[in-house]
Order: structure tokens, then C-alpha cells, then sequence
């Protein structure tokens, strides 16, 4: 069985199941609710795929701007140099929603939005919506995630749903 990816907005859970297993991780969604629209700051919901991995082998705490690597190490000094900054860490698995006029082409575009799965910072509570619409987790977690993953890993993002 192909690896698949529910998250659970409701439990701010992130499961995968697939032939190695299944795995439960902690997250935190948007801080303002799910929606599907451009500049919403909101967590687009249904289906969706991962477009891209994006930090093979990078360390731990390595901090992107635009998806690239800035050449910096997430610390307490450097977060305190730019106490605004929207930390993307470790690691991005890009995600493309497959639902056209829901998540997909247009102003509901979930790859245009540039909705993530991401590191963040260790001190970032998960189990808390708080994110600019990306799905945030641990850095250990997601790392581990990355690996369990492929491109084309489906993506399923509810809201009022029990995973299994």
C-alpha cells in the first residue's frame, strides 16, 4: 500500500499509513481556521498531493526564504534579530491540491498560495493553530516525515473528521 497523508484540523494531527506503518504527529494549522483562498492566511482543505520535497539532507533548523536555503541556522539570537519573521525549518513538503475550482487553479490555488508541511521553531507550540496557513511541525517530526515520503504522496486536509 502507497503512503498516504490525513490531516486532521479538528485534533491537529497529521497521520501517515502506509507499508511502514502508521504514524501520528502533532501540528499546528492556520491561525485563522481553514479556507481555500488566496491571501487568506487560512489552511486549504481536501485533496491534495506533495508537489515537492525540498531540503534533502540539509541540518536540522536550516531556515528558507522563497523555498530556498538563506545559508542560516535557526537560534534564539537570530529570532530575536527578526522577531516578525515566518520561520519555514528543516525541511518543505510543498503541496498542489487535486480539486480544480476547490483547491486547485485560479484564486483557491493551494501550489500558488505556496501552502507548505514545514519545520518550525522547537519553542513554536504544536497542537495550536498558529501558522500563515502552512502546516507546521516539530523539526525531529517532520524530518522523519520526509523521509517516510515520496512526491505524488496523497494528501488529505479535513476539518470535523476522526482519523482512524
Amino acid at each position: 500500500m502507497k503512503a498516504e497523508i490525513t490531516i486532521d484540523i479538528e485534533k491537529q494531527q497529521l497521520q501517515l499509513t502506509g507499508e511502514q506503518g502508521r504514524f501520528i504527529y502533532n501540528i499546528s494549522s492556520a491561525k485563522n481556521g481553514v479556507g481555500e483562498q488566496n491571501g487568506s492566511e487560512q489552511t486549504p482543505r481536501g485533496r491534495h498531493i506533495i508537489r515537492a520535497k525540498i531540503g534533502t539532507g540539509l541540518p536540522v533548523n536550516t531556515v528558507f526564504v522563497a523555498r530556498r536555503p538563506s545559508g542560516e541556522i535557526y537560534s534564539s539570537e537570530l529570532c530575536s534579530q527578526y522577531p516578525q519573521r515566518d520561520w519555514i525549518l528543516s525541511r518543505i513538503l510543498w503541496l498542489s491540491g487535486l480539486d480544480v475550482g476547490y483547491n486547485r487553479l485560479g484564486k483557491v490555488d493551494t501550489m500558488r498560495r505556496y501552502i507548505y508541511i514545514h519545520g518550525a521553531p522547537d519553542d513554536h507550540p504544536m497542537g495550536v493553530p498558529s501558522s500563515h496557513g502552512c502546516i507546521k511541525m516539530a523539526n525531529h517530526d517532520l524530518i522523519e516525515l520526509f523521509e517516510l515520503v515520496e512526491v505524488g504522496t496523497p494528501v488529505m486536509i479535513m476539518e470535523n473528521t476522526v482519523c482512524p
